[in-house]
């Protein structure tokens, strides 16, 4: 079974408020776009000789953690919690960069969820796999619906959106900086918004740049500055709304049309699309 696992980018990022469990709540939209990891799972008759549950293989990305780390295999050990499967054979390219605030390894662990869900017959609902989900990340449920939802508490709370930019072209730029996200969060300073993020995104989306903010990007950008250069460029090149994707590294731009002059970021990962 081949699943291709899709990344999101966030459109605003309010941290509002630090709890007393030391996460923070926010508020956000999640929006699913078109780069995509491969994902291949299937039974493994040769495995269940060996007496081992899985095989994972990674392309593209070196594996430097123990695999139990990894969230796919998370996933699947939650699965086996419930239900006796058998073991698999995983296959995992990865197109999706790290720590680019994308979800990528987020969006893998659910699609291991619905792989494993599909391939064994396990008849669970949507609801269910949110659920176990839920369990590997904040973020994980958004990606078994998969679509634009704005999400508060700390990040797992969701409420559908009707939002789509599929008359815009999309750039995202990636460039070779890793951000930790619990750095990011221990150089914002939490506030409440003046401006409803709910309200805002039903407007022309040439106006968001008026309104629309991530809270990181003050903090990543002192502490990062070719990151508010690629913003920057990414509005000079006519982009009608620009922001990082959650803690960053990546930055995206939303245009009318494909722009001139991406071999500026020849030397960082760009990613061009249409929605």
């Amino acid at each position: 079974m081949q699943l291709f696992p899709n990344a999101k980018i966030n459109i605003g990022l309010n941290i509002l408020k630090k709890r007393p469990d030391g996460y923070h709540n926010i508020e956000t939209v999640f929006y699913p776009i078109g780069l995509k990891d491969e994902l291949y799972v299937a039974r493994s008759e040769y495995l269940s000789t060996r007496k081992v549950d899985y095989n994972l293989e990674v392309f593209g990305a070196e594996l430097t953690d123990d695999p139990e780390k990894n969230l796919i295999i998370k996933a699947l050990r939650l699965i086996q919690k419930d239900f006796n499967i058998e073991p698999v054979d995983i296959h995992l390219r990865k197109n999706i960069p790290f720590g680019a605030g994308l979800g990528g390894g987020s969006s893998d662990a659910a699609f291991m969820l619905k792989a494993l869900n599909d391939l064994f017959e396990l008849q669970l609902s949507e609801e269910k796999l949110e659920k176990y989900a839920v369990k590997l990340g904040a973020d994980c449920p958004v990606f078994i619906r998969n679509k634009p939802v704005f999400a508060s508490g700390i990040g797992n709370e969701f409420t559908p959106v009707e939002l789509s930019l599929e008359h815009y072209c999309f750039v995202l730029v990636k460039p070779d900086v890793y951000v930790s996200t619990p750095e990011a969060y221990a150089s914002v300073v939490p506030r409440y918004p003046e401006n409803n993020l709910l309200e805002i995104i039903k407007e022309p989306v040439s106006v968001w740049r008026n309104y629309l903010n991530n809270d990181f990007e003050l903090a990543v950008f002192s502490k990062y500055p070719v990151i508010k250069e690629i913003k920057d460029t990414l509005y000079k090149m006519g982009a009608d709304y620009v922001s990082m994707s959650g803690s960053g590294s990546s930055v995206y731009g939303l245009f009318k049309d494909i722009p001139d002059g991406l071999k500026k970021f020849d030397k960082y990962f760009t990613f061009v699309d249409s929605f």
